[in-house]
């Protein structure tokens, strides 16, 4: 009897070496892409925060015409959200400016820090964010006054 020969008859799955190698490539993939996706996460952070405060910016808008409206800057944020306690104000505060108080946080969900009347813009207010870092006077502070080099 002549034995005949199975067509097809192929082992079936991956080696274990096939599998270290596959895994091997998505590892260096991942470390080539996840760096990159954290750089571009935290450059989003800042130029979101940069658009709030800068002169011409989302919260420099709201401040300008509670001024309009008031005759006044703002004495805290706060004064956006809230009808403020001074009576001759609140008589001609004509708001909410922004309807929610998250608006006045930085990208970081850190308060923002506001002064008026402004130590650097004087005669205005002074509007920052402490950055990615979150500590007052670094160099990643983003503020709403040009920085010295």
């Amino acid at each position: 009897m002549r034995r005949m020969k199975k067509v097809g008859s192929r082992r079936k799955g991956f080696t274990l070496l096939e599998v270290l190698l596959v895994i091997g490539i998505i590892a260096l993939l991942a470390a080539f892409v996840v760096p990159a996706l954290v750089g571009v996460q935290q450059g989003a952070e800042v130029d979101i925060t940069t658009r709030m405060v800068e002169q011409g910016g989302t919260l420099d808008n709201m401040i300008n015409l509670y001024r309009m409206q008031t005759g006044q800057y703002p004495t805290e944020l706060k004064d956006l959200v809230e009808k403020p306690d001074d009576e001759a104000v609140a008589s001609r505060w004509r708001g909410p400016y922004i309807q929610d108080a998250n608006k006045l946080k930085d990208a970081w969900h850190r308060d923002l820090k506001y002064k008026a009347p402004g130590e650097v813009n004087q005669g205005s207010y002074d509007l920052w964010s402490t950055g990615p870092d979150g500590e007052d006077g670094t160099d990643d502070d983003i503020t709403n006054w040009a920085k010295e080099e």
